[in-house]
């Protein structure tokens, strides 16, 4: 793991580099990150035994005493320890990336290759089909990414705990159709290609739609149910001092705002957050904001439009 550069540079009291360098990642760091700052591994020994240094796993160290480094210190510190190119992966990555909480306490670590040492309180996985495409950082944390985490925790999982975790991917906005196919394709031999096949398939048959055909087939819907064709890709001013809002679908009249979230397979958590945000505007705007997915779209036409019909106020109650 790279060196951050600004931590090397002369004129800067040692203690301060050392925390600095804790401070980049999550409390922790490894002998040979204090060796490049100055500290002889004698003297590393020395601060062990005087308290001023903790020991988490072999060569990896923190400020503070291990109980105390919370749990993405402890995730920082398993990828540490299993050296360079070790990502957290499997049920840590999916718990960093709010796909699944986990409470285990060894962490899951991904390292390539074949060979690795052994460590207390971490799981090794060795992978020979790791590359820099399969890894990301959360919280400056190096771990799998969304796709891959989908592929591991389909080895240590039961398939309904997968399917869990691929929903909430979902409602996150964090799940990539195409970066799954090529985890797939990348990855056919494993043992979890075949579990992860079948629930892309279950989910997605024939594959996630574009924008564009998920619009139409909403407006068809419209049109079948016999409703006023709304205004298409509309601007919105809610009159907050900030910038005009896009959505898919407006009735201005009856201040209703549809959305058709077929973007959630492509798109990730900031978005998710933005669209939110968008919502909770126009909702102090006085307007209302449906949103339909793909799927009610295509599974539950009549609803879906009855639910249009509902918000418009074309219902009685």
């Amino acid at each position: 793991m790279g060196e951050p550069g600004y931590l090397t540079g002369r004129g800067f009291p040692l203690d301060i580099q050392v925390a600095a360098l804790a401070a980049a990642q999550q409390g922790v760091f490894t002998l040979a990150q204090l060796t490049a700052l100055g500290l002889s591994a004698s003297a590393v020994r020395k601060r062990a035994a005087a308290g001023r240094l903790h020991r988490v796993h072999r060569a990896v160290y923190a400020l503070v005493p291990t109980e105390l480094i919370g749990g993405r210190g402890r995730l920082m510190a398993a990828a540490l320890a299993c050296g360079e190119g070790a990502v957290v992966s499997h049920r840590s990555a999916a718990a960093l990336h709010g796909l699944r909480a986990t409470d285990r306490a060894a962490v899951d670590v991904t390292v390539p290759g074949r060979a690795a040492h052994r460590h207390r309180g971490i799981d090794v996985h060795r992978s020979t089909t790791l590359t820099t495409a399969d890894v990301t950082t959360v919280d400056d944390i190096p771990c799998t990414t969304v796709a891959r985490t989908q592929i591991d925790l389909a080895e240590v999982l039961r398939r309904r705990e997968v399917e869990r975790a691929y929903e909430q991917a979902e409602v996150l906005q964090a799940f990539d159709l195409g970066a799954l196919d090529d985890q797939l394709a990348r990855n056919r031999h494993r043992r979890a290609s075949p579990i992860v096949r079948a629930l892309v398939t279950d989910y997605h048959p024939g594959g996630a739609p574009t924008e564009s055909v998920l619009e139409e087939a909403f407006l068809a819907l419209v049109r079948a149910a016999g409703l006023r064709a709304p205004e298409r890709q509309a601007y919105i001013d809610p009159g907050d001092g900030g910038p005009a809002i896009r959505v898919d679908f407006a009735w201005r009249s009856q201040r209703l705002a549809i959305e058709t979230d077929g973007r959630a397979f492509h798109s990730g958590r900031l978005t998710f957050e933005n669209d939110r945000r968008r919502d909770q505007r126009l909702t102090l705007a006085g307007w209302r904001v449906g949103r339909v997915t793909e799927r009610q779209v295509r599974e539950e036409p009549e609803r879906i439009a009855r639910l249009v019909a509902g918000l418009l106020g074309l219902l009685g109650g």
